[in-house]
């Protein structure tokens, strides 16, 4: 089904239907340059491989490969993207509101079952023209996407509607695991939390590995799928990410869980 502004359903309820946000169906392209929309594809797969790089290597990659972008231009460029090095920072206010970070919960917890632990996570995906943020869950012990969603901003109500879905859908986890983004530490996705009875774990600062299954969730998306059909609009890009989830969940083997596929563990332990 393709949302359609003459269908008979409103186009609320059709998204609703196919789970994305009303915002991804309106999505226009971003305004930035060709030029720059290059630069941020090729920061964005730089970092996949060395997320501690910030600002000044970032330019030394760029120059590298023949560009000379100053220092304040890969700057606003990364906090476009909504990326940002790995590494300790003094004031973690910057990312969201401290009294709202929450420890990680899951560095000596065994994983044996589905909906123990989820993983959510924000990632930039570039298209042809211009670029939409993806956000996933991932189930930790089955590596299942149970829910995913686009939108063209960073907003956290609908990084928070992607959760709702997945309860949903699938049920409640026992824990949800985040990084220290200011869509989760805030006041409305802690009451989220505390009104479904899920216990928040929030990677630690500086920390690459807290949050390493869905890091290579993007990694997967992104070189399997958005690298080589980049996108014309929204409604393309969900078609196929909807079609590459289908196949990352239902008939890729992972070595990571003795190769099986992510449907087989959670649906068949669940």
């Amino acid at each position: 089904m393709i949302v359609s502004i003459d269908h008979k359903l409103s186009v609320r309820q059709q998204c609703k239907l196919l789970g994305i946000s009303r915002s991804g169906f309106y999505y226009q392209p971003v305004v930035e340059s060709q030029e720059n929309l290059k630069l941020m594809r090729l920061m964005d797969e730089h970092y996949l491989k060395h997320p501690t790089h910030g600002v000044l290597r970032m330019q030394d990659h760029l120059r590298s490969l023949g560009y000379a972008p100053n220092e304040k231009r890969v700057r606003r460029l990364l906090r476009l993207m909504g990326l940002m090095a790995i590494y300790p920072k003094k004031n973690l206010s910057k990312l969201g509101l401290v009294k709202y970070i929450c420890p990680y919960l899951i560095r000596e917890l065994k994983i044996d079952r589905p909906n123990q632990v989820w993983a959510i996570d924000i990632t930039y995906i570039p298209m042809a023209k211009g670029f939409l943020y993806l956000t996933a869950i991932i189930d930790l012990y089955s590596r299942f996407v149970v829910s995913w969603g686009i939108s063209n901003s960073l907003d956290a109500a609908s990084v928070h509607d992607v959760f709702k879905r997945a309860i949903l859908k699938h049920g409640k986890p026992e824990i949800i695991n985040s990084d220290q983004g200011s869509q989760f530490t805030c006041k409305e996705w802690t009451e989220l939390m505390a009104k479904e009875n899920v216990q928040i774990s929030m990677d630690g600062k500086g920390r690459a590995l807290d949050n390493i299954f869905i890091e290579r969730l993007w990694r997967s998306v992104k070189y399997d799928h958005v690298y080589l059909w980049p996108a014309n609009d929204g409604r393309e890009l969900y078609l196929g990410l909807k079609e590459y989830f289908q196949y990352y969940n239902f008939e890729l083997a992972h070595q990571g869980i003795g190769r099986k596929t992510p449907a087989f563990l959670y649906r068949g332990a669940a």
